[in-house]
């Protein structure tokens, strides 16, 4: 790490135990110019630090600086853009396995240049979490976990033997293996430090530790005090190799907290409480900051359970300062002790130590709850914020029936389920699923569930023979304080077995439901509720045979397993009778926040976290009998399916062949508002007639077999079949009434075809390609292959009214230059048809935002300029660009 120019003199020492650390000082920042930044929120702070660090004079200018000073004046709505360098990078396996793709590619193409494919390594930390591939394929019995482990391998041994090899053969790179946790629950229990150190030409920096994921939850780690969000793979591996992230000062909400959780309230109604304010406040692409005294008597895996749902209430994070709390948390997770000294020494000498006696920060804006004031809940059927009170659960789900079902005077209607003894009807719940990393780190709900489901069990009640249960915990640590209790005992009596360590249900990995149930449920019409203790409820997510999906505390999962139906009222309706008749109602079996309390106190332990990550990264039997070659450059399996070797580096040399001008480029797509990244990039099931469909069979691989686009990142070959070929997508080429989907027109033949295959025969014609779209293209999720997709289907440039932000710099970091409209004009009000030539010269030379001329030539031989701005945006992606992306960026610069 380069020294920083420290232009406000603030390089500094801490003492800490003996220990020496260089650190960025605020305090003598603040006595050098930066007047009022200890007025800042926290999370500005880390910001601030992070580019005083990192001042270099071209990414991180001295304006830049001044700019987080200046944002106590403007509140984050100047829209600075700033570079941002996180200290690391957390993967799961879906993300993960196309970035590992490209770091190997990049060795091969490093010893194709004649150089050491050992400078090929990430030059931050990452960690790589294999979590997202376990599938609930059995439940409700003791082989379970077995049962579904081997599955898994049966499934991915592609992909796991390629990560495996990546975790022996790169420096900076670690996997954890399958049937550890959830990353999210990892990163708070295990990888997060809160001060993270870099030890460098014999001195120790310390610095706030701040990380980006390729999953949007790493919002969880904000509870910890660590800055964290989910970025697309692109920028993930930008920082990776030590490039910085492009980002706008943000707007930063304060979310004043007092008050405490009154008995019988838990940490996710609380959660659900806190979604539901948030979307009605509109806090998208915001910070949220969390204080005021409600923090007090709130456990850092309460924070941890609000940082987790930042996706769902639309902000970059929810963060959480650093309090007497986190150093509680870091002590009791096992963490070690002189890190643990060096957090508080460093968050009190950096003001960005939590006192509920401290004056509040400066926000931009704030809003207020008092915990006093939440009540039990859960939210659905369809939307994370959709929260509803406990007691309106059966009124609001007859609601819905009629009103987002279209099932009008349906409420009563039951149907036999052939071959079975009961029958089943709308809103009989077919899935409860204690799942995800939203609650599986909260032991208090955990540990609630455990205790209701004794209490439940020892009154004789059972759980609904329709029902699919499942536990799926976020880490081993959570499965060993459940068996030392004894708590698992009571729930494998109710059938909530263990089933794998990973996402599961919260991300469709639900399984099959018992196909009686299943076909119920579609010759009827059936809307079966789900019931899950997770972060996203979207209809068709969970499981393609449950439309009506509530997020609830793992105690309600319990719960609603036993009742069987969201038609119940819990609050008045009894789950069930005892063994002598008598009616049992949940808050009979409901276990009191004291019982939970001295439950964790026994058995949630520093020892249990101690003992379950002493060795996290060596895997059990079926990760060490995972065999794969040790080399420096990965053996390509030109069969494999899964995992293949991207063209990104063929014949490229030594120096950039610079920008060339765009001649004659045919048009691909003429693409309406906001299309999204779902629309571009490719994602959930391949369908046997789309391209990808033909390549997998052609490759011998049967269509129950095909997985998802997810489980197949890692071959370029089935994803860039997929880009636009969004069963929704319509491209305005074919007219108003022609055909949705990723179809197009190949010119001068003007015959109908798929765009992946008009963009093949473009690329053997050798005839350039581009994309017309409208406002905020590339909206949604900052998924890579919109852009990795994007340019291997030999698009040269984009022309759109407005982009998303992340995307915009994706294309660059693809090689793909983003223009706009400079005069407000699109595609439309220039009547383009897509029968156009469209050229674009100057470009070898072109600058930033710099104004451009495209040629255009009708179908008619008219010919007409037509006014652009290049949205390139700093200096450095213009080397991108003129280097072909950012991957032959580094790669030329770590061959020279």
């Amino acid at each position: 790490m380069a020294k920083s120019l420290d232009s406000f003199n603030c390089r500094s020492l801490l003492n800490v135990e003996g220990t020496d650390y260089v650190y960025y000082s605020l305090v003598e920042a603040e006595k050098n110019g930066l007047t009022g930044i200890s007025t800042l929120p926290f999370s500005m702070k880390v910001i601030l630090e992070n580019l005083l660090r990192n001042e270099d004079g071209r990414t991180v200018k001295k304006d830049d600086i001044l700019a987080v000073a200046a944002w106590l004046s403007d509140k984050g709505t100047a829209g600075s853009e700033i570079a941002y360098r996180p200290a690391r990078v957390l993967m799961q396996d879906f993300t993960g396995v196309p970035a590992v793709v490209d770091l190997a590619a990049m060795r091969d193409a490093m010893v194709a240049l004649g150089g050491d494919p050992q400078k090929i390594n990430p030059l931050v930390p990452v960690d790589l979490v294999i979590d997202h591939s376990v599938i609930v394929d059995e439940f409700g019995t003791p082989t379970a976990l077995s049962h579904n482990v081997e599955r898994e391998y049966e499934r991915n041994g592609e992909r796991y033997r390629f990560l495996k090899w990546g975790q022996q053969a790169f420096e900076n790179f670690r996997v954890v293996p399958p049937g550890t946790g959830i990353c999210h629950q990892v990163n708070l229990e295990y990888l997060g430090q809160t001060v993270w150190t870099r030890e460098e030409d014999g001195e120790i920096t310390a610095y706030p530790d701040t990380c980006v994921g390729t999953d949007s939850h790493t919002t969880m780690i904000n509870g910890l005090g660590v800055l964290g969000w989910g970025v697309g793979g692109i920028e993930a591996e930008a920082a990776m190799l030590g490039q910085p992230i492009s980002m706008l000062l943000p707007e930063v909400i304060g979310f004043r907290l007092t008050g405490a959780l009154k008995e019988g309230v838990t940490a996710t109604d609380l959660v659900l409480t806190v979604v539901q304010m948030l979307r009605q406040k509109g806090v998208v692409s915001k910070f949220v900051e969390f204080f005021g005294p409600g923090l007090d008597s709130m456990t850092l895996a309460d924070r941890a359970t609000i940082g987790n749902m930042g996706p769902e209430y639309g902000a970059t994070c929810g963060f959480f300062p650093v309090d007497g709390e986190t150093i509680s948390y870091l002590t009791m997770s096992g963490r070690d002790d002189d890190r643990i000294k060096l957090v508080e020494a460093y968050s009190k000498a950096q003001g960005m130590w939590r006192e509920t006696s401290a004056p509040e920060p400066v926000f931009t804006d704030t809003l207020e709850l008092d915990l006093g004031t939440v009540v039990p809940s859960m939210a659905g059927p369809k939307r994370p914020e959709g929260r509803i009170p406990l007691e309106n659960i059966a009124t609001g789900f007859a609601k819905s029936l009629v009103d987002e079902y279209n099932k009008p005077d349906q409420l009563s209607n039951r149907y036999e389920v052939e071959g079975e003894d009961y029958d089943l009807g709308h809103g009989d719940v077919a899935i409860a699923a204690i799942t995800s990393c939203t609650n599986t780190s909260n032991p208090s709900v955990l540990i609630g569930a455990g205790l209701l489901a004794r209490n439940a069990v020892a009154k004789g009640l059972t759980v609904k023979p329709w029902v699919k249960t499942s536990l799926a915990p976020g880490s081993q640590v959570v499965a060993e304080y459940l068996a030392k209790s004894g708590l698992q005992t009571d729930l494998d009596a109710l059938g909530f077995n263990l089933v794998g360590f990973g996402c599961t249900t919260c991300i469709g990995n639900s399984g099959p439901l018992p196909a009686p149930v299943s076909k119920t449920i579609n010759d009827k019409g059936l809307i079966a509720a789900g019931v899950l203790s997770g972060n996203r409820n979207f209809e068709g997510r969970i499981s393609p045979d449950v439309q009506a999906n509530y997020l609830a505390s793992p105690p309600l999962v319990v719960a609603y397993a036993l009742a069987g139906s969201v038609q119940m009222d819990l609050t008045s309706e009894p789950l069930g009778h005892d063994q002598d008749g008598n009616p049992v109602f949940l808050k009979d079996i409901w276990p009191s926040s004291q019982e939970i309390q001295e439950f964790i106190m026994k058995y949630v332990t520093r020892k249990l976290y101690a003992a379950k990550y002493a060795d996290v990264f060596k895997g059990d039997e079926n990760w060490q009998a995972v065999e794969v070659p040790s080399s420096q450059t990965y053996a390509w399996d030109d069969t494999s399916t899964y995992v293949q070797n991207p063209p990104y580096f063929e014949g490229m040399g030594k120096t950039g062949a610079g920008i060339s001008d765009i001649k004659g480029a045919r048009v691909l797509g003429l693409f309406g508002d906001k299309i999204t990244t779902d629309h571009i990039s490719p994602a959930g099931s391949i369908k046997a007639q789309s391209p990808a469909g033909a390549y997998l069979m052609d490759h011998g691989v049967d269509v129950i077999d095909f997985n998802q686009y997810g489980t197949r990142r890692g071959n370029h070959e089935v994803m860039m079949r997929g880009t636009f070929a969004n069963i929704r997508l319509r491209n305005h080429m074919l007219g108003p009434n022609g055909r949705e989907g990723g179809y197009t027109f190949h010119y001068p033949s003007r015959e109908e075809v798929s765009i992946y295959d008009a963009a093949m025969q473009y690329k053997a014609e050798g005839v350039p390609l581009v994309v017309f779209a409208g406002v905020e293209y590339g909206n949604g999720s900052s998924r890579d292959w919109a852009a990795k997709g994007t340019n291997l289907l030999g698009i040269r440039a984009v022309i759109a009214e407005s982009y998303e932000r992340i995307h915009r710099s994706n294309l660059v970091g693809m090689g793909v230059i983003p223009f706009v409209f400079e005069d407000g004009s699109s595609w439309e009000s220039l009547g383009l048809k897509g029968d156009e030539l469209i050229s674009i010269d100057g470009l070898a030379n072109i600058q930033p935002r710099e104004k451009k001329i495209a040629q255009v030539t009708y179908g008619d031989g008219t010919v007409r300029e037509i006014p652009l701005i290049c949205r390139v945006e700093t200096l450095d992606e213009l080397e991108y660009l003129k280097n072909g992306g950012i991957l032959q960026t580094v790669l030329r610069d770590l061959a020279s």
